[in-house]
């Protein structure tokens, strides 16, 4: 005759961790009892997060951190998700308990204190940040006859940048020059994003004007953008190895950037509004320097 379980006992818990020192004890326990019933094992409580660590970053969104799984499955250091959300990452969970790294089912309230945000959807990845290389370094390194850059100059806003990154990543953009490019990597700006950023390199610069001069000894065509002048986008041919320059949205470009410029493009439109969004203004442009190279 076949045994049952218990009402009062639980079912095992499918997500926990095999390699426990909790689940290990468990199991020797059962071995020891007269019953063959296996022991239930609960689910362990989410520890604190722990200090993240200088080369490391919070990713979350459900399109961000499947994209940076799927390119940078080993940057993984651990991972924080609803319960909802778990048969979506089952193998990433399947990857992590291979590979000896911890995965944790939070509540929601939970998840909002380790991602600092309301819209973590339902997930966080703690990462290894990606690398970043210098804009000298990547112009000694990548010799292309057709390369498109962008700079941006003073633009800090997370949404801002993630929105410009995600236009990147379509475009087919090799790089984002900038003072601190990790910036791009995590938060609100990887989630805005939708995994754009694990396609698009971030290149730093301690001077912004100094490394568009090295930019322009290296071949590379200097755009800039105005809402008051300029050469209308639409009758501009794009050369092929082009930086194009971005400033923040009250002020514009600083005008030691602007003097550098070859090309300064102007967005045609109704004229009712002062400017565009400086996400939508790099979209813009971005797509017409792609489609010309096409």
């Amino acid at each position: 005759m076949s045994q049952h379980k218990g009402n009062g006992e639980k079912k095992a818990n499918p997500l926990h961790k095999p390699w426990t020192k909790d689940a290990g004890a468990k199991n020797a326990k059962s071995t020891a009892t007269k019953s063959s019933r296996p022991a239930a094992v609960k689910a362990p409580m989410a520890k604190p997060v722990r200090t993240v660590m200088d080369d490391e970053t919070k990713v979350y969104g459900e399109n961000a951190c499947r994209v940076l799984f799927g390119q940078r499955p080993e940057a993984v250091v651990r991972l924080y998700m609803s319960q909802k959300m778990a048969p979506k990452f089952a193998d990433v969970m399947k990857y992590l308990a291979a590979n000896k790294k911890a995965y944790h089912i939070v509540e929601d309230a939970e998840l909002e204190k380790i991602a600092s945000s309301t819209h973590h959807g339902g997930i966080v990845l703690l990462v290894k940040r990606k690398p970043v290389q210098s804009i000298a370094s990547y112009l000694t390194q990548k010799r292309k006859k057709v390369d498109c850059l962008l700079a941006l100059d003073g633009i800090g806003n997370a949404h801002n940048l993630g929105a410009i990154a995600r236009s990147c990543a379509h475009f087919g953009i090799s790089g984002i020059v900038m003072k601190d490019p990790d910036l791009l990597a995590h938060g609100a700006a990887a989630r805005t994003a939708e995994g754009g950023v694990e396609f698009v390199e971030g290149l730093s610069c301690d001077n912004l004007p100094l490394a568009l001069q090295l930019c322009k000894q290296a071949g590379y065509t200097l755009v800039t953008t105005s809402s008051h002048g300029g050469v209308s986008l639409y009758s501009s041919q794009l050369p092929a190895k082009v930086v194009i320059v971005f400033g923040e949205e009250m002020f514009g470009v600083s005008q030691s950037v602007a003097k550098s410029a070859d090309i300064a493009l102007q967005i045609p439109g109704t004229g009712k509004v002062e400017s565009l969004n400086v996400s939508v203004a790099a979209s813009l442009i971005l797509g017409e320097w792609y489609r010309q190279q096409q």
